[in-house]
């Protein structure tokens, strides 16, 4: 039984976490630990002493992101209309999938490991999504003959065509995006 961190280590993982967010964000996984322990206000041990490997600090950032988009779903669930719910998640999922540029095969391996927390995380994260896009169909604003799979592989679809393209245009995914769902509303 592990006991509970500290007040100042739960502050510096925590810390540590957020930062790594927005540096995976702005330069993709590989980016210097270094620097990220600096911009966090630590030292690299401290980093090292919470996540042992690049690859346990990029599966602590993914499982946290995932762990968000289901929460998310969950609190969207009861929106007066199902199908914008829908779309709020897509814009989430797919303004977040760039931030794991260079995923290692170590962390795509873990992910597919049916006893890893990660892939705990991430179904639970897929069957929130396919609950959003499941009510959307049973009330009749999203067509009948699109699927959880069909929905994430549009996702990932956008996502990759919007970081061929970079950011230069903040309109663009909004665009993109506001086509998709007009794609899968139904016709009345």
């Amino acid at each position: 039984m592990s006991r509970p961190m500290r007040a100042d280590a739960r502050r510096n993982y925590e810390r540590l976490l957020a930062e790594a967010r927005v540096v995976f964000g702005e330069q993709g996984v590989d980016a210097s630990l270094e620097e990220l322990a600096r911009r966090a206000g630590v030292g690299i041990g401290t980093l090292y002493r919470h996540f042992p490997t690049r690859d346990a600090l990029v599966e602590a950032v993914v499982r946290d992101r995932y762990d968000g988009l289901t929460a998310r779903a969950e609190a969207l669930r009861d929106a007066e209309s199902a199908r914008d719910a829908l779309a709020t998640w897509l814009r989430l999922l797919i303004e977040g999938a760039g931030t794991f540029q260079g995923m290692s095969t170590t962390l795509m391996a873990t992910l597919a490991d049916e006893t890893s927390e990660l892939y705990a995380s991430c179904h639970a994260m897929r069957e929130a999504g396919a609950d959003l896009l499941t009510r959307a169909q049973a009330v009749g604003e999203v067509r009948a003959d699109i699927d959880t799979d069909g929905l994430f592989t549009l996702a990932h679809g956008i996502a990759w065509a919007h970081e061929q393209r970079g950011v230069d245009d903040p309109e663009r995914l909004p665009r993109l995006l506001d086509v998709v769902v007009f794609g899968l509303a139904t016709r009345g």
